[in-house]
């Protein structure tokens, strides 16, 4: 079990600030004072786990097609930033080995979401487990997360020691079955159905809620009320000034 847990999570970074799942997004996340973010992971064509999160590629980058299409040399002669502003052209999307040498140096908690392309469930959580077990240091904070079971279930016998978080949009009716049987650590739910009564059946598991994604201060004081642990957020610094502005006499 994590044996700590931040308030707030830059969501793929700082995205409200920054392209998100670049290095860019990371430094400005930890410019902006997070203590953890989260991250996607896929694998290009030769089988590469790099940040991205839509399976194709024209939302994020110059690009166009499915991610797996593209070997890493293609992918990174692409540019990732100038969708966002062109302040950040020439940015590219990041392999996770080049993630986490930024992530590790910041300093930072990392939660990685195994986002895999529809049918490499298996082999995408298998290589980003065996990067993550060779290259995350021991004194920093780690979550592995996924909306797939698959995911998890190499993830649970991969490597034990990491810890799991099930990642629920719309929740099966055996939801709480299946975090037993993957061994979830947390419970990272979608924040906009949430209510009192759904959180509470949530962490009557015994198990740590986190919200995504959430960037409105009064919404997040809701969720904290109702015992949520943290929340993902586009914009930790701006939340975190809010959420503390809101509490000054």
């Amino acid at each position: 079990m994590l044996s700590t847990l931040p308030r707030l999570i830059g969501h793929r970074g700082a995205k409200e600030s920054a392209p998100e799942n670049t290095l860019a997004s990371l430094r400005e996340a930890a410019r902006q004072g997070a203590a953890w973010v989260e991250v996607d992971v896929m694998l290009t064509r030769d089988r590469v786990p790099v940040l991205i999160h839509d399976d194709t590629l024209e939302r994020t980058t110059n690009g166009a097609g499915p991610v797996p299409a593209l070997t890493l040399a293609e992918l990174k002669a692409l540019d990732a930033g100038s969708w966002f502003d062109t302040r950040f052209a020439g940015e590219t999307v990041p392999t996770l080995e080049e993630a986490l040498g930024v992530i590790r140096k910041l300093g930072l908690g990392l939660n990685l979401e195994i986002k895999p392309y529809p049918g490499q469930e298996v082999v995408t959580a298998d290589v980003a487990l065996d990067l993550l077990t060779r290259l995350w240091p021991a004194g920093l904070p780690l979550l592995v997360s996924s909306f797939e079971v698959p995911c998890l279930e190499v993830a649970r016998d991969r490597a034990p020691e990491i810890p799991r978080g099930y990642l629920l949009w719309d929740p099966p009716a055996d939801w709480a079955a299946i975090a037993d049987r993957i061994g979830a650590a947390t419970l990272n739910v979608h924040q906009d159905p949430q209510t009192a009564e759904s959180v509470a059946a949530y962490r009557a598991t015994g198990r740590p809620v986190l919200a995504y994604t959430v960037n409105d201060a009064a919404r997040a004081r809701t969720l904290f009320g109702w015992g949520v642990a943290g929340v993902f957020t586009d914009a930790p610094g701006r939340l975190a000034a809010e959420l503390a502005a809101a509490t000054t006499p």
